[in-house]
């Protein structure tokens, strides 16, 4: 019984005294330098219902833009939705969408209701906010809550008119 123990006492000691390869370095919790802008436009008949806007700054191929449509003010209050965006008529749907590449952000109209129609409530000095976020960083906090996502990557917005 003894040397049953001894035995067993010395495997345990091997194993636990066993070192394996260092792992990869992790990171040092840096947070990644983001970027954001405001820009207040028209979509309409004219320019097709969609804008272009260059970023103005460099975007990385691994960046995420996220963009954000001013939806109302409420006692004073900016309240901010992440697009896409839908509002419902009787006619059909109009969606505030976006898309991005590394140099440039489109901001469009999208739906089945005939945009021609509209009230130039929907379609005139439409205020959007555009945040770069690096690709690392997405998902660590709710990309729906543009206050949230500006204070996580210290973002302070510029107006860009």
């Amino acid at each position: 019984m003894k040397r049953i123990l001894s035995v067993i006492t010395v495997i345990t000691l091997l194993l636990t005294s066993c070192e394996g390869p260092e792992g990869p370095r992790g990171f040092d919790g840096a947070i990644i330098a983001s970027s954001a802008f405001e820009i207040e436009l028209d979509l309409n008949q004219t320019n097709n219902y969609e804008y272009f806007e260059a970023y103005g700054f460099q975007v990385l191929p691994t960046d995420v833009t996220l963009v954000y449509i001013l939806w109302e003010t409420v006692n004073g209050q900016d309240v901010w939705r992440l697009m896409p965006q839908t509002v419902q008529f009787d006619d059909g749907d109009l969606v505030y969408n976006y898309d991005f590449t590394q140099t440039d952000v489109r901001f469009f109209l999208d739906g089945t209701t005939n945009f021609s129609l509209l009230d130039s409530s929907y379609t005139q000095n439409q205020v959007f906010r555009v945040v770069v976020v690096p690709a690392d960083n997405v998902g660590k906090t709710s990309n729906t809550n543009l206050e949230a996502v500006m204070t996580q990557y210290n973002i302070k917005a510029f107006t860009k008119r």
